[in-house]
């Protein structure tokens, strides 16, 4: 363990021993001197064997069974040995530079491949050498020339066709190249595509270092990556999930406002015609019922502030509202400070944590982090554009600086300050930018290097006058530019000398201003140069100061955000049983809400159920007081006509009584049918006595034929009476079972209830068995013991500096409301004892004064009267309205009857005018049998044959006759009927009950009975003339 190394020993499925632990494998990963081996762990599913060194450096190793072995690997794994540290290890490469064998193959074939061009190359070199040599030597012998035998520069040129073929074929052989290297180009270029991808397009933000001026000062970019479009995406989902929350509610108002709005256009307002009498007495209701609303409104406001007053007065355990507010605000601020650890703490339902809740607080913890990086890192940004201005700004004085120095003697200038550069590490973007030049450059420095190598490689003693070579290169390099420099100086005296000339006092005096000027503006350049550089470096300070303080913040945010990818980690495992207890305590929810439901409809039937059991009972009843005013008093028939009636009864109650047989099962209503069926057979053995298919002598037809009738529907109203009793019984069983099954549900959702909240106390205390790093300086630890800072902080809590503050104020702020609430206290207890006196003198004061009032009015009225009543005692409004509706029905009523008095004139006047025709007729009648007799007597002489046939000719005027005079006692019958009738009519205030239908029959009117008393008459219709 201290020389880095890790043992792994394996352990047979037999007894352990020493002899076992002899062999073992040997890793050695860390570092041998500094690589102590600090912690060894397993992962939390066993999985990976992690360790921890000395050197900074962690090791995950894969634990696999043997199974996994055979499977995962390929090589054969070596058999445990012991005593490996004995043998020799293996010497470490220590140069970085050193090639494997492949790397020195290649790099041998590389080089073979080479150096046969190089070889090619120079070949061709010395043929071009050759070549040039023979046309220097050529010119020079043309230079020697006489100049009228020389030849031009343009006559050296070859044909031009030669060049343009020399061109064409250099660009077909660089076409063929580039098809060639085509395929090559383009795996490269997908290559570097990849590669960019992968490294370059993933950074949002590169590491970019900006160097301050004049100090050692330096800020560093963060290197980001680019946030994930998923992190967004959900975040805009979770946004749109609370803002779909709101939407459908304000949806509903708009629609119901819409609905009302539209109710409101389709209700047109209506009047109904009445009279002027009538519409005086709605006026006259309606400011009477005005007046009383008025009067019952001041009573009830006078009851209500009397009944507000009685409530406002405080009871036994009254308490300050203003009190409970308080401790109520104290409570929610304050913050509950019980310890998460312990059993009596409850994680309130919006402190429940899932696995989205959690992965939406990492989300925008990240996107957090990531934005007060990415705002850092502009601001670092836009300080390397300052940097990258400055120096412009820099350069442009220096030069301007430069031309001022040119007119300064060189004893009065001052030294030029240093033009500041970006470094390399500034503008990381332009590492991969390169062009031709850049890439010649790093050329040459590579072969330089390489042939440097090369030379210490084959001659190390030979170093010492290669570097003397390069001394005397260096000097004589250096002494060429002295000599031209000098040489320079030289010939701008010579000149000098010979321009110098004595100037004028104008001239020394403008020469002067001139200096002076120069002087000023080289001082002035110099302070703005310095002035922009200071700037600059107190900017990349000031920065510093806020990243380092950014950096602290940040590395508190990258512990919480692991702390938080433990507690996903938590909920992950507890997820499962988690959405287990939800699903159940759902489902418990659900069917709830259901049987919920069930339960009002049952109710809702049961209603409907029981309002129609009433309705039949009304029916039942109104026939049987129908029954009883068709008997009439005195009726000498009535026990007869009764026991009729309720016979047939008998059949339907021993129906209700099966029915109630079977809802004995139920254990409802037993007595009741007991009783029933006692009463039963007892009337059962009165009624087999008579027999009630023929009417008895001396009784009205009519109303036996009645009670007939109302048996038949009093037993329908049975029957419906009996069902709807067993369909309200089988919805009470329904609901009763219905019931108990929903307190059964109710029980399960409350012990459902506690599992969550129980498991959810579980989940809360393997959360809080996670570390949570909190970064505190020395002077924030206030917990000592003894005066010092004790070695287990396991008892300590932390607060934040606002709460602690906080609570010390409170402290403070509640002993001086203490005292204050002991003042208030007394205060309030000496007003209490002298309210309780008020209180009894104000009782004595009432007494007296009820008394009085007792006694006036004794004295007024002889008795007590109660005021608010005879204030509030109006009209029936009600009753009011109801007569005025019968006003309503009476005059509609005297309309119809002055209509039916108009066609009764009407038809008298038919009548009449039908008698007369009648009356007219039988005169003539008469006349024609005077008229007969006479021709009898003249035709008796006449043959028997003849006679005969005369003879029956008279028998025909008979029935005529007779026919007639039947007629006209129909007549005379229907007549009477009319005036009875009519009579009847008025004896009724024109209610028109009896006649219900005019029919015309062959020209005729026929009036038809709509009663039963009406059935008395003979049947058919009665015709009216």
């Amino acid at each position: 363990m201290q020389n880095g190394a890790v043992r792994v020993y394996p352990l047979p499925d037999e007894e352990l021993s020493v002899n076992t632990l002899k062999e073992y494998w040997y890793f050695n990963v860390h570092d041998n001197d500094n690589g102590q081996i600090q912690r060894i762990c397993c992962s939390y599913d066993d999985k990976f064997l992690l360790t921890c060194g000395g050197d900074g450096n962690i090791f995950a190793f894969d634990i696999l069974t043997p199974d996994d072995v055979h499977k995962e690997l390929k090589a054969k794994i070596p058999s445990p040995r012991s005593g490996l540290e004995e043998e020799k290890a293996a010497e470490d490469i220590e140069d970085s530079n050193a090639y494997n064998i492949e790397e020195l193959k290649q790099k041998k074939e590389q080089e073979r491949i080479m150096k046969a061009a190089e070889e090619k190359k120079a070949k061709k070199r010395e043929e071009l050498t050759a070549l040039r040599h023979e046309f220097l030597l050529l010119q020079k012998k043309n230079e020697e020339l006489p100049k009228h035998m020389q030849l031009h520069r343009e006559e050296y040129e070859m044909d031009h066709r030669i060049f343009e073929e020399l061109s064409r074929q250099t660009a077909q052989r660089i076409q063929l190249v580039q098809k060639e290297l085509a395929w090559e180009h383009e795996k490269h270029l997908i290559g570097l595509q990849k590669l960019r991808k992968q490294f370059q397009d993933s950074v949002e933000f590169d590491t970019v270092v900006v160097d301050a001026i004049q100090s050692n000062h330096q800020i560093s970019t963060y290197r980001l990556l680019a946030m994930p479009e998923k992190c967004y995406q959900d975040k805009e989902a979770w946004k749109g999930a609370e803002e779909r929350e709101i939407t459908p509610e304000t949806r509903r108002v708009e629609i119901f406002e819409e609905e009302e709005k539209a109710e409101k256009l389709k209700t047109p307002e209506l009047q109904k015609p009445t009279t002027h009498y009538i519409e005086r007495k709605h006026e006259q209701i309606k400011s009477s019922a005005e007046k009383s609303e008025k009067v019952k409104a001041k009573i009830m406001k006078r009851k209500a502030e009397w009944a507000e007053l009685y409530k406002s007065k405080p009871s036994d355990d009254y308490e300050n509202p203003k009190d409970v507010e308080d401790i109520r605000a104290a409570q929610e601020n304050t913050g509950c400070y019980n310890l998460k650890t312990a059993t009596n703490y409850r994680v309130p339902e919006h402190k429940q944590m899932n696995i989205e809740k959690k992965m939406m607080q990492l989300t925008s913890l990240e996107m957090l982090i990531h934005k007060t990086k990415v705002d850092m890192n502009e601001e670092i940004m836009s300080l390397r554009d300052l940097k990258v201005s400055v120096i412009d700004e820099v350069k442009c004085l220096v030069q301007e600086l430069k031309s001022i120095q040119e007119a300064l003697d060189l004893s009065e200038r001052l030294p030029l300050p240093q033009i500041p550069h970006l470094h390399p590490e500034e503008i990381p973007e332009k590492k991969f930018e390169c062009d031709s030049v850049i890439l010649m450059k790093f050329k040459k420095k590579q072969e330089a290097k390489a042939k440097l190598q090369e030379n210490l490689e084959e001659s190390p003693s030979s170093q010492a006058p290669t570097m003397q070579k390069a001394d005397s290169t260096a000097q004589d390099a250096g002494a060429q530019p002295l000599k031209t420099s000098s040489s320079q100086v030289t010939e701008q005296q010579k000149v000098f000398e010979i321009e110098k000339a004595e100037p004028t006092e104008m001239e020394l005096e403008i020469l002067k201003k001139e200096k002076i000027k120069n002087l000023y503006l080289q001082e002035t350049l110099i302070k703005k140069i310095n002035a922009l550089v200071i700037n600059f470096d107190a900017e990349l300070r000031f920065l510093r100061h806020k990243k380092l303080k950014l950096d602290v913040q940040m590395k508190t945010a990258d512990l919480r955000y692991i702390t938080c990818y433990e507690e996903l980690l938590i909920l992950r495992k507890l997820e499962k049983h988690e959405n287990l207890l939800q699903e159940h305590l759902n489902t418990l929810i659900h069917e709830q809400e259901a049987m919920q439901v069930k339960l009002k409809s049952y109710l809702a039937q049961m209603e409907a159920r029981k309002c129609e059991i009433v309705k039949l009972q009304e029916c039942e009843k109104a026939l049987y007081a129908s029954f009883q005013t068709s008997l009439g008093e005195n009726n000498e028939f009535a026990q007869f006509l009764t026991k009729v009636l309720k016979k047939k009864i008998k059949c339907t109650e021993e129906e209700g009584g099966t029915e109630s047989d079977e809802e004995e099962e139920n254990k409802e209503e037993n007595d009741e049918e007991s009783s029933m069926r006692s009463k039963e057979e007892s009337s059962e053995s009165e009624d087999e006595a008579f027999d009630d298919s023929v009417c008895p002598k001396n009784c009205s037809e009519a109303l036996f034929q009645n009670t007939m009738q109302l048996r038949w529907r009093l037993l329908d109203i049975k029957k419906a009476l009996a069902q709807e009793k067993k369909v309200a019984a089988n919805l009470r069983k329904k609901y009763n079972a219905l019931a108990r099954k929903a307190k059964g549900v109710e029980t399960n959702l409350e012990t459902a209830n506690r599992e969550l909240e129980t498991f959810q106390w579980e989940k809360q205390q393997k959360m809080n068995e996670l570390h949570v790093v909190v970064p505190l300086k020395l002077h924030q630890v206030e917990y000592l013991v003894n005066g010092q800072m004790p070695s287990d902080f396991s008892q300590a809590l932390v607060f934040s500096k606002q709460s602690l503050e906080y609570l010390q104020k409170r402290v403070v702020d509640l002993g001086n409301e203490k005292r204050m609430q002991r003042e208030i206290y007394k205060a309030a207890q000496k007003q209490h004892k002298q309210l309780i006196q008020d209180k009894r003198e104000m009782k004595i004061k009432i007494q007296k004064l009820e008394e009085k009032c007792n006694d006036l009015m004794m004295k007024k009225f002889g008795r007590l009267v109660d005021f608010e009543a005879v204030q509030a005692h109006t009209v029936h409004i009600g009753m009011e309205k109801l007569k005025v509706q019968i006003m309503e029905k009476e005059y509609e009523h005297s309309q119809e009857l002055q209509k039916w008095k108009e066609r009764i004139l009407d038809l008298q006047q038919q009548v009449r005018k039908l008698t007369n025709e009648n009356t007219s007729k039988l005169q003539q009648l008469d006349r024609f049998y005077l008229q007969k007799q006479e021709l009898e007597t003249k035709l008796a002489s006449l043959k028997d044959d003849l006679g005969v046939e005369l003879q029956g000719i008279r028998s025909t005027d008979i029935k005529e006759k007779a026919r007639l005079e039947s007629r006209l006692k129909h007549m005379a019958h229907d007549t009477a009927l009319l005036r009875e009738e009519i009579n009847l009519l008025r004896r009724k205030d024109g209610c028109l009950r009896n006649l219900t239908l005019l029919s015309r029959e062959d020209e005729h009117l026929f009036l038809h009975p709509s009663s039963l008393k009406d059935s008395e008459a003979p049947a058919g219709s009665f015709p009216v003339l």
